[in-house]
């Protein structure tokens, strides 16, 4: 398999491009921004089949449904997640000034869910935390975890649906994944699941998060 990131927003969101390199069929994930950039992208790959998203603030999914239509490819997005498409106030484009049009995902995902891409196979894992339909993509030795991990942190819990002890659990949950993996987050840089679990206080379970609320 091939992954290719690109970066970009007001807000500098990582949209990843999963290629399934036997066949060419390609996901897009977490498409938070129209750019030119993007686009190009689209064009290279070429044969987008699915757009995955993380969860459904403004940043992972303005993109989604121009992509959907540019492309014909379905969109996928945990089933306790999909209010936020149809509601500008959950996915935050409301208090930015610019509310995005109400979308309906074509899949709706949940727990253990695998999504075929080519040969590859791709896992759902809830990771409810940073809003309560958070999810990441593990495939192969590679997890996508929009905003749930980052480099050195996790996920903000103070907006709607946010909640810190289920962002510590998923932290949990994550972390006793057998084996390391190659972690690529919604925002920052690449890390490995190894290199968070030495080194992330989050993952050592540090339970006073300043500045969070449950």
């Amino acid at each position: 398999m091939k992954i290719t990131g690109i970066r970009g927003g007001m807000m500098e969101t990582n949209c990843w491009f999963l290629t399934d390199e036997n066949s060419g069929k390609t996901a897009v994930i977490d498409p938070g921004f129209l750019s030119d950039r993007l686009y190009e992208m689209v064009k290279k790959f070429g044969f987008i089949e699915k757009i995955l998203l993380t969860h459904g603030h403004f940043d992972h999914i303005t993109a989604a449904d121009s992509l959907r239509r540019e492309t014909g490819a379905k969109l996928y997005i945990m089933r306790q997640e999909a209010p936020f498409l149809e509601n500008p106030a959950l996915n935050l484009s409301e208090s930015m000034g610019a509310a995005l049009p109400c979308v309906k995902a074509d899949v709706l995902l949940e727990d253990g869910d695998e999504i075929p891409l080519g040969s590859l196979n791709i896992s759902v894992l809830a990771t409810p935390g940073h809003t309560a339909g958070s999810c990441c993509y593990l495939v192969q030795d590679a997890i996508f975890t929009g905003d749930t991990v980052f480099c050195g942190s996790v996920g903000r819990t103070d907006f709607p649906t946010g909640n810190t002890a289920d962002i510590l659990s998923s932290v949990k949950k994550l972390a006793a994944l057998e084996g390391d993996f190659y972690l690529f987050p919604g925002h920052g840089e690449t890390t490995t699941l190894e290199a968070q679990r030495r080194e992330n206080l989050y993952f050592l379970q540090k339970d006073r998060l300043y500045g969070f609320d449950d």
